[in-house]
């Protein structure tokens, strides 16, 4: 079973539901790339992200960028976003 955290920075917004959500995938070993597709286009979020481990060293984690329709290289929302999720989730 997987675990997501799902943000919505429209809580910080004065118009509800006015921000871009974002779902983050806090271990999503053993998901394909095929699956993280599925799973993106599953919620229709702007942006999924998925976390999985570094495969660089001086890296903590890794993260794969998916819209509704392809994965991203990067993007700066899903990027901030998913360090502020993971914090949050950290220290709660």
């Amino acid at each position: 079973m997987c675990t997501s955290i799902g943000i919505s920075p429209s809580r910080a917004r004065s118009t509800p539901f006015g921000g871009n959500q974002l779902t983050v995938l806090p271990d999503a070993a053993g998901i394909s790339t095929e699956g993280m597709q599925k799973i993106a286009r599953e919620f229709n979020f702007g942006e999924t992200t998925f976390i999985l481990s570094k495969n660089d060293p001086a890296n903590i984690f890794r993260v794969r960028i998916f819209t509704p329709r392809a994965e991203l290289d990067f993007a700066g929302h899903p990027s901030v976003g998913t360090a502020c999720a993971l914090e949050t989730a950290r220290t709660a």
